[in-house]
This record gives structure tokens, C-alpha cells and sequence, in this order.
């Protein structure tokens, strides 16, 4: 199957940082806009942010000023830097397509990845 790897997850204090990272295959990875998801217990999958293959930005409210999405075409990997954590950020976090991608040509991947846990505490 064809599906992403998150790694750089943790358990961080309130106001602290930490990166993400995505990897996924080449072929896939230069042509879609990506995104980063996340899943608190108890609550749906929600859009963390996204980005364009050109390098466009999207982020949600709860994010925006605190979070940077960023991503290396050629290395196939994205990113998600996470400044002045809050224990409300806790969840796991996934990558894949940018929700419009989806919507347009449908799934891009086999399947969701494992995730990655960010824990912060108070």
C-alpha cells in the first residue's frame, strides 16, 4: 500500500516546539498539494494546514501565527514546525493530500499513515 509516514511527534510542555516531518513517494509528493491533519480524542479529523507544490500556505485559525507548513520537492518530504505548543494542540497528527486534491481526483493514497502523537501538557 501507498500511504505517508509521519514521524517527529511527542510530549512537550505548554509554549514549547517541536517538527513534524512527511514522507511520501516522489511521484506523488511533487504533483499534490499537501496537507497536515490532525485527530484529538473524542473529535473528528480536522485540516491543520496545507500547501501547494508551488509553496502556497493555508492554515487554520487555531494554528495560524504558531504553526509553518513548509516542504522539500526534492526530498519528498514535508513539514510542520510547531511554536508555543498548547495542550489543546494535542492529538495525532497525519499528512496527506490537501482536502481539495481529494475532492478533485480522488484519494490520493492507499490509506491514511499511522500518525504521529504530539502530547503537551500544562
Amino acid at each position: 500500500q501507498v500511504q505517508p509516514v509521519e514521524s517527529g511527534g511527542g510530549l512537550v510542555q505548554a509554549g514549547g516546539s517541536l517538527r513534524l516531518s512527511c514522507a511520501a513517494p516522489g511521484s506523488i509528493f511533487r504533483v499534490k498539494a499537501m496537507a497536515w491533519y490532525r485527530e484529538a480524542p473524542g473529535k473528528q479529523r480536522e485540516l491543520v494546514a496545507e500547501i501547494t507544490v508551488g509553496g502556497s500556505t493555508n492554515y487554520a485559525d487555531s494554528v495560524k501565527g504558531r504553526f509553518t507548513i513548509s516542504r522539500d520537492n526534492a526530498k519528498s518530504t514535508m513539514y510542520l514546525q510547531m511554536n508555543a505548543l498548547k495542550p489543546e494542540d494535542t492529538a495525532v497528527y497525519y499528512c496527506n493530500a490537501a482536502p481539495w486534491e481529494v475532492v478533485r481526483g480522488g484519494n490520493v493514497f492507499d490509506s491514511w499513515g499511522q500518525g504521529t502523537q504530539v502530547t503537551v501538557s500544562s
